[in-house]
């Protein structure tokens, strides 16, 4: 596998889609994660408010779009040992990094809490975006048995089977969502889009009204329960992946830029493939969150003041664009020269053993 690995360019169009994405992420984490909206929920009918709710509601929307591109590349591709080892190798580097650093300042005691995260940073299966991910990932060769050998008709059965179940069961309370499994029904969803888009489903044009509409009634949804509160979490409709205008929007996003026709950009691409390490930086912890967005770039102190309307911008477009820096840095001169000898190494282990042989 290792001596096999042929990288091919992809279009900006999604890559582009992913850099957005990302950012939304960011832009939520800031509104979330920092006592901001404690202080915006108390003040709702505000100018101010009405920017940060619009600005910060879109975190498990992206959430979705994201695991629709990964789903959409993937249900064609094979998962070697060299991707997920590419993957597992990333958190690791980040879990482990960054703790030390939040250690060594000590801004974080070496404590059993932290080591345990530093030997196995995949906590919280349930709701974690990064350790769902990950097993996900491993899910992804037996999903895509199931998606390349059913028909069309057989397809659109699962879909609204997994909808019906995972977003209305779910919504309603009859079960408890997992993102695990919710990451396999959008790659259900996605390999559909891959398989049996047909030319009338390449319309950027429309696409793009579906999604403006979809971004419409989720931001009107916001201010409506906001206004009227009606249910205590404000973001109801769009509170998770699975929320109903969260599915929509993220949906029809992903088919507008999938049909937007832009040219090739390597630094597009570039910046793109920094986006999973842009989350797992910002997002490593606890610890993290409190340090990058109250102790140092105080969100808080700027709420109601003119610079209420700068700071989350400029803070959301420097996180991103440090982070992305960094693991630039990272995969430029760690993963590039060390990953492919690790994933030499794992696979001659691998040829080794008798359970693989057998």
């Amino acid at each position: 596998m290792a001596q096999n690995r042929v990288k091919k360019e992809r279009d900006s169009n999604l890559e582009l889609f992913r850099i957005i994405v990302m950012m939304l992420i960011v832009a939520h984490h800031y509104l979330i994660n920092s006592g901001l909206k404690e202080l915006v929920d108390s003040q709702p009918l505000t100018a101010q408010s009405c920017f940060l709710y619009t600005l910060g509601m879109w975190g498990k929307t992206g959430i979705n779009c994201f695991v629709l591109i990964t789903g959409y590349f993937m249900c064609k591709s094979s998962i070697t040992l060299f991707k997920f080892l590419k993957l597992v190798l990333q958190v690791y580097f980040y879990a482990v990094t960054i703790g030390l650093i939040f250690v060594f300042t000590g801004y974080t005691k070496l404590d059993a809490q932290n080591i345990a995260y530093f030997l196995f940073p995949f906590n919280k299966l349930n709701t974690g975006f990064k350790s769902a991910f990950v097993v996900y990932f491993l899910f992804i060769p037996f999903v895509n048995i199931v998606v390349n050998n059913i028909s069309k008709r057989q397809h659109q059965a699962l879909m609204a089977l997994c909808l019906v179940v995972y977003s209305v069961f779910a919504k309603a309370g009859f079960i408890t969502l997992n993102y695990v499994a919710w990451f396999m029904v959008l790659h259900i969803i996605a390999s559909y889009l891959r398989f049996y888009a047909s030319s009338a489903d390449g319309n950027a044009k429309k696409w793009g009204i579906l999604m403006s509409i979809s971004i419409v009634l989720a931001i009107a949804s916001v201010m409506i329960l906001r206004t009227a509160g009606i249910i205590s979490h404000k973001f109801w409709f769009v509170y998770d992946s699975n929320s109903p205008l969260a599915v929509c929007t993220g949906v029809t996003a992903f088919m507008f830029f999938k049909n937007l026709k832009i040219k090739p950009s390597r630094f597009i691409n570039t910046v793109a493939s920094t986006t999973f390490g842009v989350l797992l930086i910002h997002a490593h912890s606890a610890a993290m969150r409190k340090w990058l967005w109250s102790d140092t770039l105080h969100n808080t102190s700027f709420f109601g003041t003119p610079m209420g309307w700068v700071h989350p911008i400029v803070c959301v477009l420097a996180v991103f664009a440090v982070c992305s820096l960094i693991d630039y840095l990272r995969g430029r001169f760690l993963e590039k020269p060390l990953l492919p000898k690790i994933a030499n190494l794992a696979e001659q282990g691998l040829k080794n053993t008798k359970w693989l042989n057998r």
